[in-house]
């Protein structure tokens, strides 16, 4: 009896974990953060590139493009997102076998939109169909975001076992609620903020100061497990709420990350959320 449910207690942490990587995969990948991934043929050769759109610490923003053939050529158009200025162009160089491209650095959370055009034989060939979005931030230490995203997935691993812990009746579903409750709250409302200080400059963007989802996700999931945590302390055999909760946080979290995130308004010199 005892071995059987240690194969139980191994394969629910399998599964959670299983689960833990897989939503933070889709996350960051369908994030607006993420490098735009661009297929190309030119003249029945395929190249295959990624177009950076977050850029941190000092210093222009690079693009590199792997392109051996020397007798293509570059050119890229940039401006400040949703602000009246004209498009600058500029020439890629050269440099081996790469052409690169460089975006003037902007203030945290500023953001340029591009456009890149390869050109060979008069022939010109886009990368993308739309103008390209690069995020601007500051440089985040290391010691404060390697923190920030372990409790963030080690939370996520304890809410998703809490869950199925009292899916299947088990007898620690209020420790482990406890657990993610507090890996939560360290993760997001300690680490979280001074990351988005160093980030944007500001410690909290969320409400009821700002509309930045990231934010206000993080809060949500920590509320619903805190109020999970409680009714497990006066009731351990209660499964409605870390259920809900679980739940809960797999679908938030499932949201991309930094959408609707801070944004530097070049009209008025102002970081906005929500848009």
């Amino acid at each position: 009896m005892k071995e059987n449910s240690k194969i139980k207690t191994v394969t629910l942490w399998i599964i959670s974990f299983i689960i833990m990587i897989g939503s933070s995969i889709y996350q960051r990948m369908t994030g607006p953060t993420h490098p735009l991934p661009v297929e190309l043929e030119i003249e029945d050769t395929v190249y295959h590139f990624k177009l950076i759109r977050s850029h941190g610490g000092e210093g222009n923003a690079q693009i590199v493009l792997q392109i051996p053939d020397t007798s293509i050529k570059g050119i890229m158009a940039y401006k400040p997102l949703n602000s009246i200025t004209n498009w600058i162009r500029d020439s890629l160089t050269r440099s081996g076998n790469s052409l690169i491209a460089h975006l003037p650095h902007q203030p945290p959370a500023g953001t340029l939109q591009y456009e890149i055009n390869l050109i060979k034989n008069n022939r010109i060939y886009p990368l993308s169909t739309k103008p390209v979005k690069i995020r601007f931030k500051g440089d985040v230490p290391a010691y404060i975001l390697i923190p920030h995203i372990l409790l963030m997935f080690v939370a996520m691993l304890f809410s998703l076992r809490a869950g199925f812990e009292a899916l299947v009746k088990g007898n620690n579903t209020y420790r482990l609620a406890l657990f993610s409750t507090i890996f939560l709250t360290v993760g997001g409302l300690v680490f979280g903020p001074l990351v988005q200080k160093f980030a944007f400059g500001q410690y909290w963007t969320g409400w009821p100061i700002g509309q930045d989802l990231t934010d206000n996700k993080t809060i949500a999931a920590i509320i619903i497990w805190f109020i999970a945590t409680l009714q497990l302390k006066k009731n351990p055999s209660n499964r409605l709420w870390p259920i809900l909760a679980a739940i809960f946080t797999l679908f938030i979290f499932l949201i991309p990350h930094s959408v609707w995130g801070s944004q530097f308004d070049y009209q008025t010199g102002q970081i906005n959320t929500g848009k």
